[in-house]
């Protein structure tokens, strides 16, 4: 068997055998859950109803806490202000 012959079927084994071995990468990867979410992407559904509705109420909550959050703060600085006046003020001397 002459050399010169075996190049091109050693060449046409490791193109087969490399298109063997991405194609179980590829459908790895697509059965996986990284897979899978890109498929619900692509095929425009993104998240399911009720995770996105869960989503929603969590992002309202969160909206309601940060303005009670901001209204406290507020009320903490405009109380420090107040505090702050009167000890620039000083005490009254006691005139007795």
């Amino acid at each position: 068997m002459n050399p010169n012959d075996l190049v091109p079927l050693l060449g046409m084994a490791t193109g087969m055998l490399s298109v063997v071995v991405i194609g179980i990468a590829v459908v790895k990867v697509a059965q996986s859950s990284i897979g899978q979410a890109l498929a619900r992407r692509i095929g425009g559904r993104g998240a399911s109803d009720a995770d996105s509705d869960a989503l929603r109420t969590e992002v309202a909550e969160l909206r309601d806490t940060v303005g009670d959050l901001q209204h406290r703060l507020v009320e903490a600085e405009e109380r420090l202000d107040f505090s702050e006046r009167l000890l620039a003020q000083g005490r009254p001397r006691d005139q007795a």
